[in-house]
């Protein structure tokens, strides 16, 4: 894990298909945590680093680095793969098999997105389903072959808010935790929608077309 200039792939627990090896380039620097060791398998890749505490996956045998945690402490194996990645000196993330089965881990795995980029990181986590990004004072593209988009508030209340290019347009909306309305937004055909939010976050999640 020595060139910084490349981006860190979390890769985690949660089944995924090899589909999702279209979203791997070349120079990622992998860390599979724990059971997540199985998906560097499926999507034809190698850990360059291993960490867990091996409690859903066995220690693996191999000369990989690998970092055996305690069965006892505060971070998930995942959480704690985020912090090493960026103790590291990494500054771009995508994570990769975190979503889906038990709702605790998702949750505390979407809000890793808040967690890296209040340390000033770059993240997209993707799934078999969606891709999921924040979304801050800086404007972000949805293309069209996004048929359905969402923005929703985890993080308090979001001001200003600004969607253009899709069937239901926003100027300086206020979504927060306690009414969320961004569900179910479309691209309007041939178009490109843009978000921003002038202060706050929103999670935009883009939906893969059903196949």
């Amino acid at each position: 894990m020595q060139d910084l200039t490349k981006r860190a792939v979390i890769l985690s627990a949660m089944p995924v298909t090899p589909a999702l090896s279209a979203y791997l380039q070349p120079g990622d620097t992998v860390v599979a945590c724990d059971a997540g060791y199985r998906n560097a398998a499926v999507l034809g890749i190698q850990p360059d680093l291993i960490v867990g505490d091996f409690d859903s996956h066995e220690k693996p045998e191999t000369d990989r680095e690998t970092i055996v945690l305690p069965v006892k402490k505060d971070d998930t194996d995942t959480v704690f793969a985020a912090k090493e990645a960026m103790r590291r000196g990494f500054d771009e993330f995508l994570l990769v098999g975190v979503s889906g089965g038990r709702l605790d881990h998702t949750l505390v795995n979407v809000y890793l997105l808040v967690m890296l980029r209040e340390q000033g990181k770059r993240a997209l986590l993707v799934d078999d389903y969606s891709e999921m990004e924040l979304v801050g004072a800086e404007k972000v593209e949805i293309p069209e072959r996004f048929p359905f988009y969402s923005l929703v508030n985890i993080t308090g209340t979001a001001r200003g808010i600004t969607e253009t290019g899709c069937k239901f347009p926003l100027d300086n909306g206020e979504i927060h935790c306690g009414y969320q309305y961004g569900t179910s937004n479309e691209v309007l055909p041939g178009q490109t929608a843009v978000v921003s939010v002038k202060e706050g976050l929103l999670l935009l999640i883009k939906d893969f077309p059903e196949v």
